[in-house]
């Protein structure tokens, strides 16, 4: 029997009320009720040995002393910035010891291999966009470890350059909230980066996650609240994209000009607006999408040219797609992607292709569709006729976008009608799954998937 997918309990998130009833819908296996209420990390252990830093006493010159293996430990209280952490020194500290901010530049530097940020509060950072001034700022920090630090007030949460090895995980990193999302600056910013880990991070209201040019990375069970672009890949090849939550960003991930992504288990949900996507790829190839959760999303995944290598295929399996405005959107005619046992309900458009083209050069097997209007007399869970979706309605608003004003209207239900009555008017087939799946779940039956 073809596997349902497994993403909305991969995901361990739900969204609340009515949202849960629909998205369970009776005949898929139902969201997992997991409380909303996040729980902040365990604070990293003090090391020892460890030189114990008063509130107000000056650290700075210590560091510019400092020897690998030194440690600084700060007491709670208000700590002089800016701060430079060389090769192999420590520093660390509670929630109640701030690091602040003296009003412009990077509030702390980290300039060498093995240093290590522990626990402490970083509050603040400059404010000059074109000099990217940080909270946190690594670079050539080959191994740093940046672990348990909140972040607060900062134009830059965090950025990392030309490292390898760096762990970054643990923090919370709380944005500006501005209006103006284009005026925040990044929670977290990897360039030139590679083999690092991005873990179990809490980053709320600030601009994007940005990997560029970084490869071989590990982005894993984050979770991005209310910015723009919950991870943005460019030039990224390799890296890994599992168990994060992006909820109420614009964009949930978006993949340009990269290659070789995993992005496995992640629930991408509320990307709203007109610019609103779950998934986004852009020229990438050989990128594999499975068990994720796309819901309540203006575009679930949106293809614009991708693959982009010739002979190369992008997997996209296993996903539960849910009350998007789109499930699946083509940027135009677009071939060799892979779309097995996906599922897609309760969506306004299963899958649309602008311009008036169809994805029919893209292989469909066994995907769940809840207008699947076919039978199953065998019972073997696979349908007995083909699914096709045709729509003359869909045709004409993707060939003419001014039209989703009277989506949902009679007009457009009479023009579908009509299609169907007349067979002059039949569209021709945006997509044929020669396999879906079909029958209604029995009782028990999601628990043993």
């Amino acid at each position: 029997m073809t596997r349902r997918p497994t993403a909305l309990r991969a995901a361990g998130f739900v969204l609340p009320g009515m949202l849960l009833l629909a998205a369970c819908n009776g005949t898929v296996p139902p969201l997992p009720d997991v409380p909303l209420a996040r729980q902040a990390p365990p604070a990293p252990g003090r090391p020892s040995p460890c030189r114990d830093i008063a509130a107000g006493e000056p650290l700075a010159p210590l560091l510019a002393a400092a020897r690998p293996g030194d440690s600084f430990c700060l007491t709670p209280g208000a700590h002089a910035a800016p701060l430079e952490i060389g090769a192999g020194v420590t520093v660390w500290g509670p929630r109640e010891a701030v690091v602040r901010t003296s009003g412009s530049g990077d509030t702390i530097r980290i300039s060498g291999p093995d240093a290590a940020l522990l626990g402490l509060t970083v509050d603040g950072s400059g404010s000059r966009f074109d000099l990217q001034e940080a909270a946190v700022h690594a670079v050539s920090a080959d191994r740093a470890r940046i672990l348990g630090v909140r972040i607060e007030h900062a134009l830059f949460g965090v950025i990392v350059e030309k490292s390898r090895g760096v762990v970054l995980a643990g923090n919370e990193i709380f944005g500006g909230h501005r209006d103006q999302i284009g005026l925040r600056g990044d929670s977290i910013r990897v360039w030139e980066t590679h083999g690092s880990r991005i873990e179990a991070n809490f980053v709320s209201g600030a601009r994007d996650i940005v990997i560029w040019y970084s490869s071989d990375n590990d982005v894993t069970g984050n979770e991005v609240v209310d910015g723009r672009y919950g991870t943005h890949f460019m030039y990224s090849h390799g890296n890994r994209v599992t168990g994060n939550r992006y909820v109420g960003n614009v964009v949930g991930i978006f993949a340009m000009y990269s290659r070789d992504l995993t992005i496995d288990g992640n629930l991408l949900a509320a990307s709203a607006g007109a610019a609103g996507i779950g998934l986004g790829l852009k020229e990438s190839s050989r990128v594999t999408v499975r068990d994720n959760a796309f819901v309540k999303n203006t575009m679930g995944i949106y293809f614009d040219n991708s693959p982009f290598e010739p002979g190369s295929t992008n997997e996209i399996s296993g996903n539960a797609i849910r009350l998007c405005d789109v499930g699946i959107g083509f940027h135009s005619s677009t071939d060799a992607n892979s779309f097995r046992a996906n599922s897609l309900r309760g969506n306004a458009i299963q899958v649309r292709v602008d311009g008036g083209g169809d994805a029919t050069g893209n292989l469909w097997h066994g995907n769940d569709f809840d207008d699947y209007a076919g039978y199953d007399f065998d019972g073997n869970g696979v349908g007995d006729v083909a699914y096709e979706l045709r729509s003359f309605s869909g045709s004409l608003r993707a060939a003419h976008p001014q039209l989703d004003y009277l989506r949902g209207s009679p007009s457009l239900f009479l023009v579908d009608a009509a299609s169907r009555i007349l067979p002059i008017h039949r569209p021709t087939a945006i997509l044929v799954d020669p396999a879906p799946q079909a029958g209604r779940t029995r009782p028990g039956d999601a628990r043993a998937h």
